[in-house]
């Protein structure tokens, strides 16, 4: 069996004043906690929840929550951990509640 690394979901607002900066801080988060990095497209039009589902992201790191307001963030919670470089927050997701069968 082969051992990879946790998948994290980078995400920076393209409209961001230090785009560089704060795409290479969450590049060292992501090395930090031992995750493999990748992007999220700059051009997608797909909500970033469903963009992090399909990346298998364990984690999203944004710069901070002012990268993705409160809504995505309580819908990220559903798919992933979120977290931020500054200020250096961990929201981890939601639990997964499963419906009692009915057999």
């Amino acid at each position: 069996m082969i051992d990879s690394q946790p998948i994290a979901l980078g995400w920076v607002h393209p409209d961001a004043l230090a785009l560089d900066w704060d795409m290479a801080q969450v590049a060292r988060l992501a090395r930090h906690l031992g995750y493999e990095l990748v992007w999220s497209p700059e051009t997608s039009r797909i909500p970033l929840p469903d963009q992090a589902r399909a990346a298998g992201a364990d984690v999203l790191i944004t710069p901070s929550t002012d990268h993705i307001g409160i809504m995505t963030l309580h819908a990220l919670m559903y798919v992933a951990d979120v977290e931020t470089v500054t200020p250096r927050l961990s929201f981890a997701r939601w639990p997964f509640k499963r419906l009692a069968s009915t057999d």
